[in-house]
């Protein structure tokens, strides 16, 4: 199966270790980090959501205007806009990057960050109000008749949208979490859904959870799975590894210092954090070269497991997730143009070839049995 491959589109230079060197919305900046994944063998971009960000969609806009290539997955919070509205927003963006639009649906796993845009709900009640999101953003896309919609969260009378995808049926739908309700939504309503980098053998348990809730679902197919990590590479494993260890000395110091804004106090109220954090707890390194103190030093924030090696080491290690069904991988560095650049330059391309040579293998094996059996 293909192997697609999935950056990030920052609005700024900063991260967990750098502070950023201007203002939040540097527009030339996001234009040359978009530029050097598109230049670099990356497929698409991920257009990040934050309660006092900048707003990802007009961002995603400047961006697809002026590439060619590379594919957007836009973050949106349903909390934040009406579903009829988002629907247009999202139509007209695809029109604008001639389809190359996925939309991720997040439902908030923190009620702080909810808070600061006036969102109330609790979380299960969150989640039940994406379901219904999603389900009016696919009609609204696909419906070219007026309809009303009486639901538990929206309610609305004879509307249909004049803007349509280019993509047909529609664009994709990418989703996340670990609890679940994040599997019973996203299994029936996903095309794409989307973990963190977890050891091996609980990646799989978890894509086990996506597949049941997709069957539960009456879903006859299940989603694409993604997973995300952090890579920390360098030419030989010796610098690698101390490159790991400054990377998570420079978290922990910003933290300390307060530099570092905080969306939480205490414990993590997210499924995936939570996992995160017991994780590192339980052990530092897990199969080839996940390495956990990355995500303990942000208290299990986001997408914070490393992959630690050389090219090499860190190519096979995404294979690792490619057999298990894996076939979008995320991945984000602390320095994010430069790793963007040495990671496409140095690990893509190896993992791409190691794909097609399997993919060849075992079009080949098929062939082979095909013709014995007609033989």
């Amino acid at each position: 199966m293909p192997v697609e491959f999935l950056g990030i589109a920052a609005t700024n230079d900063g991260s967990e270790t750098t502070p950023r060197s201007g203002p939040a919305f540097d527009k030339e900046y996001t234009l040359r980090l978009a530029r050097a994944h598109e230049e670099h063998g990356w497929d698409r971009v991920l257009f990040a959501y934050g309660s006092g960000s900048p707003d990802p969609a007009p961002a995603a806009a400047y961006i697809a205007s002026r590439l060619d290539r590379l594919q957007i997955l836009l973050a949106h919070r349903p909390n934040v806009s009406y579903p009829t509205f988002a629907a247009k927003t999202f139509a007209t963006l695809d029109q604008i990057s001639e389809g190359r639009l996925t939309v991720h649906f997040i439902t908030g796993g923190n009620d702080h960050e909810q808070g600061r845009e006036g969102d109330t709900l609790t979380k299960d009640e969150r989640y039940a109000r994406t379901g219904e999101y999603i389900r009016i953003v696919k009609k609204i896309w696909t419906n070219h008749e007026p309809f009303d919609h009486e639901g538990e969260h929206y309610r609305f009378h004879d509307f249909v949208s004049d803007v349509f995808p280019v993509q047909q049926p529609r664009p994709g739908v990418s989703f996340g979490g670990s609890s679940p309700a994040a599997y019973a939504v996203g299994g029936a309503e996903a095309d794409i859904y989307c973990l963190w980098g977890e050891p091996l053998a609980k990646t799989a348990e978890q894509i086990e959870s996506v597949k049941a809730a997709a069957k539960a679902a009456g879903r006859t197919d299940v989603p694409r799975i993604q997973v995300a990590f952090r890579p920390i590479i360098a030419p030989t494993e010796e610098l690698a590894w101390e490159k790991a260890h400054r990377t998570v000395g420079a978290i922990r110091r910003r933290r300390e210092a307060g530099v570092v804004r905080h969306h939480r106090s205490g414990a993590p109220e997210n499924t995936g954090s939570q996992r995160l954090i017991a994780i590192a707890e339980a052990g530092e390194r897990y199969d080839r070269a996940l390495w956990t103190p990355t995500a303990a030093a942000t208290g299990g924030a986001g997408n914070s497991n490393a992959l630690v090696g050389t090219p090499e080491t860190v190519a096979q290690a995404l294979l690792d997730y490619y057999d298990l069904g894996v076939d979008i991988l995320s991945a984000r560095g602390y320095h994010l143009l430069d790793d963007a650049i040495d990671f496409g330059r140095y690990v893509i391309p190896l993992v791409r070839e190691e794909v097609a040579r399997r993919d060849a293998e075992r079009a080949a094996r098929d062939g082979q049995a095909l013709a014995a059996v007609r033989g």
